[in-house]
């Protein structure tokens, strides 16, 4: 469909034509990080406070405990969590059960969803999972109300561009960004939480 409207607005009507054209597009935007490793995750913080969530940093033997905390701050105890997360980010004292498919309903079901992460953006404050262990399928970490996310120093990127360049490997697979918590205005500026997502979110940024 796209090529016959680029044909009939005079453009390149085969996909290796329209490729070249796209190859010789100007780039002139940044590409690369100008930021040491301490700004940069001081930046992913900020965006990522600025946009309603909750954000803090450990070590990574500290991740359980800070989960725990976090759960019990936000008054949940059944979560529901994909194939493959790491066990070692796991309280004993909460209720974490495996997606294997579950409903629709049934993932509503949770108090919430626990995963890790692909990359996180810090000039944007995106954190992007993707159809692997550990993140698993895009409904479970839509369909809860609460998300919480952990992701690794080393999976921090200063540009969209950067983050680009990492996923190109598995462009394949269903991917999801996001920017804090799911919000949405409507023509009057009404905020609205929690329509097409989590409407409450707590990122754990381990080092």
């Amino acid at each position: 469909m796209l090529r016959r409207i680029r044909k009939a607005k005079g453009g390149a009507s085969d996909g290796a034509t329209a490729r070249a054209e796209w190859e010789t597009l100007a780039r002139g935007y940044r590409r690369s990080a100008t930021r040491g490793r301490e700004a940069l995750l001081e930046l992913l913080e900020d965006r990522l406070r600025d946009y309603d969530a909750h954000v803090v940093r450990v070590g990574r033997a500290d991740v359980a405990a800070t989960v725990a905390k976090m759960l019990a701050e936000r008054g949940k105890r059944r979560m529901v969590i994909p194939a493959g997360l790491a066990s070692e980010w796991l309280p004993a004292e909460f209720d974490f059960v495996v997606d294997e498919g579950l409903s629709a309903a049934e993932l509503d079901g949770f108090e919430g969803v626990m995963t890790g992460s692909t990359v996180a953006i810090a000039e944007t404050g995106t954190v992007v999972l993707q159809h692997v262990p550990g993140q698993g399928r895009r409904a479970a970490t839509l369909v809860p109300d609460y998300h919480l996310c952990v992701v690794r120093v080393e999976d921090v990127v200063e540009t969209v561009p950067e983050a680009m360049s990492r996923l190109q490997a598995t462009a394949g697979l269903a991917t999801t960004f996001f920017s804090g918590p799911s919000a949405t205005a409507d023509i009057e500026m009404t905020r609205i939480k929690g329509v097409h997502g989590p409407r409450f979110l707590d990122v754990i940024v381990m080092e």
